[in-house]
Formats: structure tokens, C-alpha cells, sequence
């Protein structure tokens, strides 16, 4: 009994503690992302939706195990968790893979029984053929769940198909290097960023073609304050370059830092104190190495 009542408090605990991380790191990428500033809300709902509907799949192909698991004689509790936990599709194989036989409760003894046995193993009592029939019978009420974690899975898709048709179309997407608002990418980078004590250094192996990574910045002192940056390309194919962008509101700046001799030191003057865009963005450069900081 208090085996059960263990693998209940699993059940019960482990599902919502399970579903609320999920949503506290759609949370925090929100607060740490600004917001979804620059991208249109259609997005981070399509996101939550997705998330929404996945979980119900989850949840509807876990009902249907733990029931089909009391019919077995299996430990319901462990086996919705399990379904629930790593994902319907790999659950369910695993499920099926290792699922019993369906049993019965031998009405003379108690001991449990294949349906399909002629007598009990325990006490030899002759298995009524046809009451199993009747009950395997009833339990096709489970086919409800698989019905609604299949339709939970199409919505689930139609959602994460909506939203990536849309971001390759680029509707509701700011990509304008020069804007305000948060830039958005739609390509591919290999790159290694840090941000510690005000300096940011970033190591980009390779990416796409106009590629833009950004750190916010602070001014403090707009009047003396200059950004440095030390920034070095290892590969530099004909055409390509590497800019700096700084941006704040009106004022947009931009400098090709592609060969830089020296270390750039930017004057902030034309500047404001607050909140200042540094972003670089990557046109065909190759194994480029930076670090940049105010000062």
C-alpha cells in the first residue's frame, strides 16, 4: 500500500513540477530576450500553443497507459510517468516493447492470471473464457485517449508548422540591422559568447551570410566614455567583412572592423547615457575573435 501510495505522490508531483518548468523557461527566456521585442506576437503564441498541445499529448497518451497498465497488472503510476516524461513517442515504444499480457484475477485464489490461460496456475480453477471477453471488451473505452492524444499531436504540429513557415517568410520579424528593436535571425552561427564584468567576447567559427549577434551595453558617461573593441577575422574570403553596429534610437553608427590593425577605441559623445545596441554582424567572415567593452 504504501508502495502505491509512493508511485501516486511521483505521479502527482512529478507531472506539475514537470509542466511548470517548462513554462518557467518560456518565462525566462522572456525576461532575458527583453521581452520578444521586434518579433510579432503571433510568435510567442504559436510557441505557447505548441507547448500547450504537446503537453496534452503527453498527458492523454499517459492516461491511456495508466489505465492499460491496471488491466495488465503493470505499475500504472511509473509507466504514465515515464510516457509522460520523456515524451510520448519514446515512452510508448518503450511501453510496448515491455508491457505484460493482459490478466485477470483468478476468482478462486486471487492469484493473477493470463486472459488467455485455460486454468489457474495457483490453484488449477478452470479461466471462464467468455467473462474475459466481456472485460478485454470494455476496455475499449481507452481508444478516447489514444483519439485525443492523436488529435492533441496534429495540433501540436500545425502549430510548430505555422510558426516556421512564418519565420522563413519572415512576416512580423524585425531583421533591419539598424533598428531599435531587437534584431532577429533567421540563419545559422557557430559561436562561442561570453559576458562577464561588462566585456563581451565572442568567437564566431562560421554563420550565415548577414548573420547579426547584439549585447546590450550601458553609458554611463557619454562625454568621456569610448567603446573598445579588439576584434581579429581568421578567414576572410573576397567580399566579406565584419561591421560593428552601435545603435540607440536615431543615432546609428557603423564601422567595417574586417582588418582592424589596432584596437578600435569609439568615441561615445554622439551618444546619450542609457542602453546602447553593440551588434556585430557577420558577412562571410570566418573564425573571427572579439572583445569589446566601455570604458
Amino acid at each position: 500500500m504504501n508502495y502505491v501510495k509512493k508511485n501516486k505522490f511521483v505521479l502527482y508531483i512529478g507531472i506539475p513540477v514537470i509542466t511548470m518548468l517548462v513554462f518557467l523557461r518560456f518565462g525566462l527566456y522572456f525576461i532575458k530576450s527583453d521581452g520578444f521585442n521586434g518579433l510579432s506576437m503571433l510568435y510567442p503564441a504559436m510557441i505557447l500553443c505548441f507547448i500547450f498541445f504537446a503537453l496534452c499529448t503527453c498527458a492523454f497518451f499517459a492516461a491511456w497507459v495508466y489505465l492499460d497498465c491496471k488491466r495488465r497488472g503493470d505499475d500504472p503510476v511509473i509507466w504514465a510517468f515515464v510516457v509522460f516524461a520523456v515524451s510520448p513517442f519514446i515512452g510508448l515504444l518503450i511501453y510496448f516493447l515491455r508491457r505484460s499480457e493482459v490478466k485477470m484475477v483468478c476468482p478462486a485464489c486471487g492469484h493473477r492470471i493470463s486472459v488467455t490461460a485455460n486454468y489457474c496456475e495457483e490453484c488449477g480453477t478452470k479461466n471462464e473464457k467468455e467473462d474475459n471477453h466481456m472485460m478485454v471488451k470494455q476496455g475499449t473505452h481507452h481508444l478516447t485517449f489514444i483519439f485525443a492524444g492523436i488529435v492533441s499531436m496534429v495540433l501540436m504540429l500545425a502549430c510548430l508548422t505555422g510558426f516556421i513557415v512564418s519565420a522563413v517568410c519572415g512576416n512580423g520579424i524585425n531583421t533591419n540591422v539598424a533598428s531599435s528593436d531587437r534584431v532577429w535571425n533567421m540563419g545559422v552561427i557557430l559561436d562561442y559568447s561570453t559576458y562577464r564584468n561588462g566585456v563581451w567576447k565572442l568567437h564566431v567559427k562560421s554563420a550565415s551570410d548577414g548573420f547579426v549577434k547584439e549585447r546590450d551595453m550601458t553609458i554611463t558617461d557619454a562625454d568621456i566614455q569610448t567603446l573598445h573593441a579588439d576584434i581579429s577575422c581568421g578567414t576572410v574570403p573576397e567580399g566579406a567583412t565584419l561591421v560593428l553596429w552601435l545603435v540607440q534610437e536615431d543615432v546609428v553608427k557603423s564601422v567595417d572592423v574586417t582588418d582592424l590593425s589596432e584596437p578600435l577605441a569609439y568615441p561615445l559623445n554622439e551618444f546619450e547615457n542609457g542602453k546602447v545596441h553593440v551588434r556585430l554582424q557577420i558577412n562571410g567572415v570566418e573564425d573571427a575573435v572579439s572583445e569589446i567593452y566601455i570604458e
